[in-house]
């Protein structure tokens, strides 16, 4: 069997035994979109994707998990610092970027993640309206500022459904829940994850945080405690997210007659909300995220917020 030294000679490749250099290493082989490490902050490295196709965040989240490197949303706003943490920033918007009409609908758009606001604006989706055109479709709907809008009416966005790709790198698809939908849920994970958080929403926390008027947690149990003219709808648990959940490979969005405008943000720390209620929010924040992101692959949080 040939020596390492001789197997990298012949296959050009340098053998290294650090961690980050042959995370970076795989990264170029595996993506055809653009990476570039950008070398390290306090002794951890960080490097950018611009995902080409999905395929690419697919192959950086395998990565990830085998690296125990953080994968992060590019273009956050607020974005919080992952310290004690090699990143890897995903930025969809040079390539993952259509925006056309679902054939056969009057009203429904399919959406990749790195469509910018601008773009949904000139499409004719007036509930982006008074959203930043700079903004892409992923960071806007990861947003807690911009998304904070009142507990249980998430639906005035008008997303409908969502191609998410998990921390264990299984695929689903989130969308409405209830009789009347008849989508089976499609993989061992999302049939895990739904049975809990029906459960974690069916709980007293989850009660007390809905008397609000504001939704008081960093992740938005209310999709699944919509307010009277609203459904639940698995893929509203996105809403402000951080990207701490999942990674989002589309959207669909029905065209919605009115702007959205977000309630103005009253996070935990911003003395809005009394105690018993911040514990409440606390307590589902930590399931939600354990529910999904049992190992932290994704950032927590992704805003500092």
């Amino acid at each position: 069997m040939p020596s390492l030294s001789r197997r990298a000679f012949f296959t050009g490749r340098r053998i290294t035994n650090d961690p980050w250099e042959n995370f970076c290493q795989r990264m170029r082989r595996l993506v055809q979109g653009s990476f570039f490490n950008e070398g390290r902050v306090d002794g951890f490295g960080h490097a950018r994707l611009s995902a080409k196709t999905p395929a690419d965040a697919h192959h950086a989240l395998m990565l990830c998990n085998e690296y125990e490197v953080v994968f992060m949303l590019d273009g956050l706003e607020e974005e919080a610092q992952q310290p004690g943490s090699p990143v890897l920033w995903v930025d969809p918007s040079i390539y993952l970027k259509t925006c056309q009409p679902v054939p056969d609908t009057d009203d429904k758009w399919f959406v990749q993640p790195g469509c910018f606001v601008a773009e949904l604006k000139q499409a004719g989706l007036k509930q982006f309206d008074a959203f930043p055109d700079y903004l892409t479709v992923a960071t806007l709907l990861a947003d807690r500022v911009h998304m904070n809008l009142p507990t249980g009416e998430l639906g005035r966005m008008g997303l409908s459904h969502a191609g998410v790709l998990f921390a264990d790198e299984t695929k689903a698809v989130l969308g409405p829940f209830g009789e009347t939908q008849q989508q089976p849920l499609g993989t061992l994970t999302l049939q895990q994850l739904a049975p809990a958080l029906f459960r974690l929403a069916a709980g007293d926390s989850a009660k007390l945080c809905a008397e609000a008027s504001h939704w008081p947690g960093r992740y938005r149990l209310d999709a699944l405690m919509p307010a009277d003219g609203h459904e639940v709808n698995l893929s509203h648990l996105l809403f402000g997210h951080g990207g701490d959940l999942c990674w989002a490979e589309w959207f669909v969005f029905r065209a919605m007659s009115e702007p959205v405008e977000p309630l103005p943000f009253r996070g935990v720390a911003s003395n809005a909300f009394d105690d018993t209620v911040v514990y409440a929010a606390q307590d589902i924040d930590l399931h939600i995220k354990n529910q999904f992101d049992p190992c932290g692959i994704f950032p927590h949080p992704g805003q500092a917020l």
